[in-house]
């Protein structure tokens, strides 16, 4: 009697389980059954958007210049997003977010333009996505985002990502949670066909760039400007590594600018500011590359001037080169181990130089 009442319960126990975790599998096997869906659904391709998450998505030309996409989801108490992108980066793109509130059960839909990583960047009812409608259901335990776009042809760079559990945008600012996980993919229409893209393009060009203007620029102008201050006792030794360490970072850092000019192109990105202040920092390398080969004599009465001239834009090119290698961190969205790993080398370099500071004044 025991044992039969145990092999019941193990029978019911696996047949709930079979059926929660198939209430919660769609696939593009299966009928897309949808009552208040605001367009036709017969119609729509399918494909297995991200396997991992169980994304499925359905999409179709409706018209000329209307596409109908269904994005379907597990219900994770989550939102789910959809964005679209000129290049596969999350930076610049523009998305539909959907969810249910898990206090009154409202669905919500909301279009975002995605700045940038932090949530101040993550603009509500902004963006290039021109939504004609949309709407969001939850059924048999998955979330259904329906929407309309109006374009003669979608990105087929798409981004998919899903939210922090039982975190949810809310009026009035309805700011966006970072999600917990994301993916970018590229879907062919046509075929329907669709392919990771996580690796992100130009990566070895990025890390190239980054680098080289990070130790060009960002830590050996430091370096040399370091030597100029706290070694002169050491004449004309400091004179010569002075002017090798900044040579060497003021070549490093024409190769960073000429990497970013490169990769500006290719990724077809707007970086206004970024690029704007690399072309600053080069002028003003090239300023003290023509001030050192017309620096007058010691005893000149105009040295004191150069001088002045050297150290002041000198310092100028260290300040705004530290900001713009963070800056460029923060555009390329590497996040805390390259901001990390730079800030630690100036942590090392300000205690080396406020050490070096102290002994000067001492021997004063």
């Amino acid at each position: 009697m025991m044992a039969s009442s145990v092999i019941s319960i193990i029978f019911f126990t696996i047949c709930g389980l079979a059926f929660f975790v198939n209430s919660q599998v769609d696939s593009c096997n299966s009928t897309l059954s949808i009552n208040s869906l605001p367009f036709d659904s017969a119609s729509l391709h399918c494909v297995s958007a991200w396997s991992s998450q169980n994304f499925i998505l359905r999409y179709a030309q409706t018209s000329s210049n209307l596409w109908s996409f269904v994005l379907s989801a597990p219900d994770a108490n989550s939102y789910i997003a959809i964005g679209f992108s000129s290049n596969g980066l999350m930076i610049g793109s523009s998305a539909v977010v959907g969810w249910i509130s898990a206090t009154d059960g409202s669905p919500a839909v909301k279009k975002y333009f995605l700045g940038g990583q932090s949530s101040k960047e993550v603009v509500v009812d902004e963006g290039n996505l021109v939504i004609n409608t949309s709407m969001i259901v939850t059924q048999s335990s998955r979330l259904y985002l329906a929407f309309q776009l109006n374009t003669d042809q979608p990105s087929p760079r798409i981004i998919y990502a899903l939210g922090p559990t039982g975190v949810m945008p809310s009026s009035p600012s309805f700011s966006l949670t970072r999600h917990t996980d994301m993916v970018s993919t590229t879907l062919n229409y046509v075929t329907g066909q669709t392919s990771n893209s996580n690796v992100r393009p130009q990566s070895r060009l990025r890390k190239s760039h980054g680098a080289l203007n990070m130790v060009g620029w960002g830590i050996l102008m430091i370096i040399g400007a370091i030597v100029a201050r706290y070694f002169r006792q050491w004449d004309p030794l400091w004179f010569y590594l002075h002017i090798c360490i900044q040579s060497l970072g003021f070549l490093l850092g024409i190769a960073g600018v000429i990497c970013g000019i490169v990769l500006e192109n290719r990724l077809g990105v707007d970086v206004s500011t970024h690029k704007g202040l690399g072309v600053f920092l080069l002028v003003l390398g090239c300023l003290q590359v023509m001030a050192f080969l017309a620096r007058p004599e010691k005893s000149s009465k105009v040295r004191k001037y150069w001088n002045w001239y050297h150290y002041s834009a000198g310092r100028i090119l260290i300040i705004f080169a530290v900001a713009n290698v963070f800056y460029g961190i923060h555009l390329g969205g590497e996040g805390r181990e390259w901001k990390g790993g730079y800030g630690g080398v100036l942590a090392i370099l300000f205690v080396i130089a406020l050490i070096l500071e102290v002994r000067m004044w001492m021997r004063k």
